[in-house]
């Protein structure tokens, strides 16, 4: 697996083309309901991305040695590739409640756990104020337990279609560059293809395209701890997992908000302010703990 610049560029070409592609629909018609759809389809195009290179320009290593190169399986290790899933499961769980509790401790989130007015308010608009067959309260405990279970799990699939770009080939070719630039700069490259939704207020509404620049700072942050559990378990998998809970868990100052004064995402929550200070820590404490104990990860050799 070469790591020719040619690589590099089939590889952006196709991801970034076919993200911009599956937007076209929403910003030709600008119908706020496909937001949704877009970015589901827009998951896979990273993974299609690493196709590419391999078709287009390694077709002669088995896609066996292609996986395994670019970390589809459980790492040499499967019990440490695991442990490190749990790491990426738990740990981004552990992230996320943190966040809001502490935005929360804070003053910068208010919420409304008795009466879950925001939720009540989002459910009428959404259903036209038909009666619900649950109460509020109830669907958001369902809810909140199944962004912890089983949340992970049904977005992994999604996950992984990005993943196995920006941390299963990309960020092990970036290497060369060192751990840190390597792990910055795929951060940077992930939240930049984010744009055909952030230039549209994905995430921060309030900011319009400004949302854009802002939600790089976040993939930077993220980025950094799920490309050292990418490096140290030689396995994409802990990735995913993380990606998958945050996706998740990731909407929850919005499933207890107060009404009267909804969330500043750009403030609260695992993507606010708040979120970064703490991924901030994670990233130093990551990074460290990565230099004393070197990466595993590394890209399968090129064949003549």
């Amino acid at each position: 697996m070469s790591r020719r610049p040619g690589d590099l560029a089939v590889f952006l070409l196709v991801a970034y083309g076919l993200s911009w592609l599956a937007a076209l629909p929403l910003w030709i018609t600008g119908r706020s309901g496909l937001t949704t759809v877009t970015g589901f389809v827009m998951m896979f195009t990273p993974a299609l991305a690493v196709l590419a290179v391999w078709r287009l320009r390694h077709r002669d290593i088995p896609f066996r040695e292609w996986a395994r190169g670019t970390g589809l399986t459980l790492g040499p290790a499967r019990g440490r590739g695991l442990r490190f899933v749990l790491v990426g499961w738990g740990g981004t769980a552990l992230l996320v409640l943190l966040a809001l509790g502490v935005s929360v401790a804070t003053g910068l989130l208010s919420v409304d756990l008795s009466g879950l007015s925001l939720l009540r308010r989002e459910l009428a608009s959404a259903t036209g104020g038909t009666p619900l067959p649950l109460d509020p309260r109830t669907l958001a405990v369902i809810q909140v337990v199944q962004g912890l279970v089983i949340g992970p799990v049904l977005n992994a699939i999604p996950s992984l279609g990005e993943e196995y770009g920006w941390r299963g080939w990309l960020l092990p070719r970036l290497m060369p560059l060192g751990a840190v630039r390597a792990l910055v700069l795929s951060g940077v490259i992930w939240g930049l293809w984010h744009a055909p939704l952030t230039l549209r207020g994905y995430n921060y509404a309030q900011l319009g395209p400004w949302a854009a620049p802002v939600f790089v700072v976040f993939c930077v942050l993220f980025g950094i701890f799920l490309g050292v559990l990418r490096l140290r378990s030689d396995s994409v998998w802990p990735a995913v997992a993380g990606h998958a809970t945050l996706n998740a868990l990731a909407g929850l100052p919005l499933l207890l908000g107060d009404a009267a004064r909804p969330p500043d995402l750009l403030l609260a929550g695992i993507t606010g302010v708040v979120g970064w200070a703490l991924l901030a820590v994670v990233a130093v404490v990551a990074v460290v703990l990565l230099r004393r104990r070197p990466a595993l990860a590394a890209p399968v050799p090129p064949r003549a």
